[in-house]
């Protein structure tokens, strides 16, 4: 696993234009990573990941989002057999106790809650990528 941060490649897809800018923010410009891939849309997920140019060292999903949510889209990825050992982790405004423990249950390899934290996310992207489950929830 690449642990370093900057030199990793990372896909992020939500579809909230302000959440995707201010990963695009932390990413790029304060641990400067320059492979981002960011997806608006849930819509053909898996034909997108398949198409992108290089594979992602670590996905990040938001919940909440259409036509499929962040839980449909993991489905996917475990299924797939190119993906499934994937590092996918949910980035979420919904940190209520009985989401967390579904994202827990389903699959994730950890969660990160939003807002994000410019001080703490690229910590927790470092712990990730060192094989660490996080789960940073507040």
């Amino acid at each position: 696993m690449n642990t370093d941060v900057s030199q990793a490649c990372y896909l992020y897809v939500d579809d909230d234009m302000p959440s995707r800018r201010v990963v695009e923010l932390i990413l790029r410009r304060a641990m400067g990573v320059d492979s981002l891939f960011m997806f608006d849309s849930s819509h053909d997920f898996m034909e997108h990941l398949k198409a992108l140019p290089r594979r992602p060292d670590l996905i990040l999903l938001d919940i909440h989002m259409h036509p499929q949510d962040g839980f449909e889209l993991l489905s996917e990825i475990r299924k797939d057999p190119d993906y499934c050992r994937a590092r996918v982790v949910a980035v979420t405004a919904s940190v209520m106790n009985e989401e967390i423990s579904r994202l827990r249950t389903s699959g994730f390899d950890g969660a990160v809650g939003k807002p994000l934290s410019m001080s703490e996310f690229p910590i927790l992207i470092k712990r990730i990528l060192e094989g660490e489950t996080v789960w940073y929830v507040t």
